[in-house]
């Protein structure tokens, strides 16, 4: 019998086996819990060439644990089925023939109904293989649930698009009620110097090919600000004419700008009362001048900070600044707060950093010095997208918990802005 003064018994700790189970199997619960408040009408709508349907995102990350894992490692779990393997590829050319992206809403068969059914056929082939036949496919399984939690982000951000797009604007959730207070601007210096970035090889934590391999790179002395520009300095911008300035355009951006007649953020819209309001997941809401400002694109981002004095950072500045910073305050919003909105973060010191808003910063999406791409179909995943992509750092309110770190390079063109990206400013 154990004595009173006997601790008590603890569980062991999980195995890094069991810990890659228990983390697949949440991300794939997950996808369920946020496609859950979603009709079938719902989950089949694609308002944008750019927004995929929720039911497709549910499939997709199905076929690629089916293509990838299961067609390959189970035995006797046969090939993907064919229509599968059109409909629910996204880009993986040496896969094969693919369905367009923009022409997704209009594949209302399979249903619904038949997306979840494979999603649980391929759940009970993905427990047989982690029980019996995860040796060596460790890495392939860790990637494809973080695979699995980008697309998590890309639902929620798909869908709040398709929804603004409806003239009835619903609402995707009831958004607990937070204020936000983001605190007057201010500025953290850096010393410049040889410094490393990067995701370095033996580090214990998954990362995406394209964040490594660790590098010098050499700074100047810069400031980075201590948080993301807000609503409320957005709005000063518009005020100001920035949308009417052409000087502090970049030309396409300059371009954009006319042919799309923008005037502010993408889903803002000023009320016949004057007041400014913007398309939330959880509806149309008053824009909070103390919220970070997002949905704003690349060549945005840069005008706001040629307007404002400053810059945007380079990546390399991005990354070094946030290394200083103890993990436990980074600050951001993420999936897991349940707000799907970014919200202020008070306080000393740089914060904001993860979660919040993806933050654009001035450098070009290309491969770190000594990258080398996966080999095979899944060596596609990052490196093909090298051109004329800026990258972003960071994480967002949509971002699954766990999934964000320090070395995450997101990445796209100067004039997309319906995702949830951001900036914070240099000099």
């Amino acid at each position: 019998m154990r004595a009173a003064t006997d601790p008590a018994p603890t569980d062991p700790a999980p195995t890094h086996g069991q810990r890659l189970v228990d983390d697949w199997r949440e991300a794939r619960a997950l996808t369920e819990r946020l496609a859950a408040p979603l009709s079938p009408e719902d989950q089949q709508v694609q308002a944008h060439e750019f927004a995929s349907p929720t039911k497709w995102h549910r499939a997709h990350t199905s076929w690629f644990f089916d293509t990838f894992l299961l067609a390959e490692h189970l035995p006797g779990w046969g090939a993907v089925e064919e229509h599968r393997a059109f409909l629910y590829n996204s880009y993986y050319v040496g896969v094969g023939e693919r369905h367009t992206r923009a022409r997704r809403g209009v594949v209302s068969r399979p249903s619904t109904a038949d997306v979840a059914a494979y999603r649980e056929l391929v759940d009970v082939g993905m427990e047989k293989l982690l029980a019996d036949h995860l040796d060596g496919l460790e890495d392939l399984v860790l990637l494809g649930t973080n695979h699995e939690q980008q697309h998590q982000e890309l639902l929620l951000m798909d869908i709040k698009a398709n929804f603004a797009a409806n003239p009835v604007e619903p609402a995707y959730h009831d958004r607990p009620e937070r204020r936000s207070d983001s605190g007057p601007p201010t500025w953290t210096s850096f010393d410049g110097g040889i410094v490393q970035v990067g995701h370095a090889a033996e580090e214990d934590r998954f990362a995406f090919d394209n964040e490594g391999p660790r590098h010098e790179v050499l700074l100047r002395d810069f400031d980075l600000a201590d948080r993301p520009v807000t609503c409320g300095e957005w709005i000063a911008f518009i005020e100001d004419g920035g949308y009417d300035t052409p000087a502090l355009w970049l030309s396409d951006g300059w371009g954009t700008v006319q042919a799309e007649g923008w005037s502010m953020p993408e889903y803002w819209r000023r009320e016949v009362d004057g007041r400014l309001t913007h398309f939330t997941l959880a509806g149309r809401l008053d824009v909070d001048p103390e919220q970070p400002v997002q949905h704003v694109s690349y060549v945005e981002a840069d005008a706001f900070a040629r307007w404002a004095g400053a810059r945007l950072p380079l990546e390399a500045e991005w990354e070094h600044a946030a290394s200083t910073v103890a993990a436990d305050e980074h600050g951001g919003t993420t999936v897991g707060s349940g707000l799907l909105h970014p919200l202020g973060t008070p306080g000393p010191g740089l914060r904001g950093l993860v979660g919040g808003v993806w933050e654009w910063t001035a450098s070009p999406y290309v491969a770190h010095p000594g990258f080398e791409p996966a080999p095979g179909a899944v060596g596609e995943y990052n490196a093909k997208f090298m051109l004329d992509q800026w990258v972003l750092r960071g994480g967002c309110a949509l971002t699954p918990d766990g999934h964000t770190r320090l070395t995450y390079r997101n990445f796209f063109p100067a004039t997309t802005r319906w995702q949830a990206s951001g900036l914070r400013l240099a000099r």
